[in-house]
């Protein structure tokens, strides 16, 4: 996949500010190893023999030229060039290509994180916590109480309950307009990670129990997740209207934080 002239050049420069950034003591070489240098940070010739990778391939990269940049090589620069995790992943994003190094999902077992938990407890306003899987893993009181047909069924993936209890259907005003929406942006999500056994067999699993899941997934619909005007119907405090507003926690992107405000 060929990347636009613009994107090429702003590879090129980001990998210069890089190289230039990295000191030669950093990849330990002594003071004045390789003689006088003319110019800040590691050569070159350097950074393709640290990530081993050809000189020319590196150079032609540099100068935004339209070659091939496959996730393997780009893993091997990343290393090379010492990348942080942030830039790591802006390396990949910039260049559209998935890293082949990028850390395993989160096993299903492991606890909720307790800043986001406390997060919650500090809002008066109804908000939960969805991990990867679309499941709920915590909520304050406000939260409770409005989505009672949810928590209180038992059953902590909102998908689950959006396409398999009939009192989501109840519950959800405009259920099918939402349901495909919802949908939509988890597809989304299935992209970051698109091999995640977990998510295959969430998927795999409600297409087999939900005709509509299996309707609405064979549209290919993918949507960014996005806040808006929300309606229920609440079994004890009838018709409900919030703005949700959802944020992406930058410890743990594969987590949401959904807030509700009351309208």
């Amino acid at each position: 996949m060929s990347l636009p002239v613009d994107q090429r050049r702003l590879l090129g420069a980001f990998l210069r500010a890089r190289r230039e950034a990295l000191a030669p003591a950093a990849i330990g070489q002594p003071p004045g190893a390789q003689g006088r240098r003319r110019t800040p940070g590691l050569r070159r010739e350097e950074v393709a023999q640290l990530s081993g990778l050809s000189t020319t391939w590196y150079t032609w990269v540099e100068q935004g030229r339209d070659i091939a940049l496959s996730a393997a090589a780009l893993a091997r620069l990343a290393d090379g060039l010492r990348l942080n995790p942030a830039e790591r992943a802006y390396l990949f994003e910039l260049t559209r290509r998935r890293d082949p190094s990028a850390p395993a999902a989160v096993p299903d077992s492991a606890a909720a994180p307790p800043d986001l938990l406390d997060t919650l407890g500090a809002l008066s306003v109804p908000a939960y916590l969805l991990d990867r899987l679309w499941r709920a893993r915590g909520w304050n009181d406000a939260a409770g109480r409005l989505f009672a047909p949810w928590f209180d069924g038992g059953e902590p993936c909102l998908l689950r309950f959006v396409f398999l209890h009939a009192a989501a259907r109840r519950f959800i005003v405009d259920w099918e307009e939402r349901a495909r929406r919802l949908l939509a942006e988890f597809r989304a999500d299935t992209g970051h990670n698109p091999d995640d056994p977990a998510m295959v067999d969430l998927v795999r699993e409600l297409r087999r129990s939900s005709p509509d899941f299996a309707m609405f997934w064979n549209d290919h619909a993918v949507l960014a997740r996005e806040g808006g005007l929300r309606s229920f119907d609440h079994p004890e405090d009838g018709r409900l209207r919030y703005e949700q507003v959802t944020f992406v926690p930058a410890t743990q992107p594969d987590h949401k934080l959904v807030v509700l405000l009351p309208r």
